[in-house]
């Protein structure tokens, strides 16, 4: 998020005029993160840095963005529109906002996506240096074994030549009648259908794929092709995650 002068963030949560803040800060007042700050100037990030007047957290009176969690269907496209007249994202999120999905989610995946009008928001949950972690259900056929599990920990060499990152696998179900696996992969990355790929490399086919979480948020309790309206809160989680 763009950083804002301290004075200008307490002066907009509506503490005082901008200058009456400043001496706020030269008296002490105001905390930033934990620590107090006198230095006229000083930068903050709304929704990322906390900030305190007085002992009592302060916060923006409203979002001047738009956040929303979708728990996509299988057969949705992750795109504005489609040419091939295939039921897109916005066919599900009718809001008056130019929202966009924030990264992609494949035609045959569900699950969690965020869509927003935010441009610095989109930016720091795709780029892999944030490091926000993605957590999906993964299906395959086959009982995984211990081997291949340490594969797909330490990262594996994807189509393309791509080593991903270390990822976190645990097991849900290993259903030995049906003969299929069911997991959970924890990645930060955000190739194109990576984890499909991933999977791919340890000689697993994937059946099933499912996004439940992003950072913290999920979408356990929204029914698949709903949606809801982020929090500021939540925002600042998925921020901080």
């Amino acid at each position: 998020m763009e950083e804002i002068r301290l004075q200008k963030y307490l002066a907009e949560c509506g503490i005082a005029s901008r200058r009456k803040c400043e001496i706020y800060i030269t008296l002490g007042k105001v905390r930033v993160n934990g620590v107090v700050v006198t230095k006229l100037g000083t930068k903050v990030k709304p929704l990322i840095d906390e900030v305190f007047f007085e002992d009592k957290k302060v916060m923006l009176p409203q979002q001047k963005y738009t956040y929303i969690l979708l728990n996509k269907p299988i057969g949705v496209v992750t795109t504005v529109k489609d040419p091939f007249q295939r039921p897109c994202v916005l066919d599900l999120v009718k809001v008056k906002q130019r929202v966009l999905p924030v990264g992609r989610l494949d035609m045959y995946t569900s699950g969690a996506l965020i869509l927003t009008d935010d441009g610095d928001f989109i930016y720091r949950v795709t780029h892999p240096k944030h490091e926000i972690n993605k957590t999906y259900i993964v299906t395959i056929v086959g009982i995984i074994e211990e081997k291949e599990i340490q594969q797909l920990q330490q990262g594996v060499r994807i189509e393309g030549g791509y080593q991903t990152k270390p990822a976190k696998v645990s097991i849900i179900k290993i259903d030995k009648e049906k003969n299929i696996t069911r997991m959970e992969i924890v990645i930060h990355e955000g190739k194109n259908r990576q984890v499909r790929k991933m999977c791919e490399a340890i000689g697993k086919k994937v059946v099933a794929l499912h996004r439940a979480k992003i950072g913290t948020i999920g979408v356990k309790n929204l029914p698949i092709g709903s949606w809801r309206y982020l929090n500021t809160y939540e925002v600042e989680a998925i921020l901080k995650s």
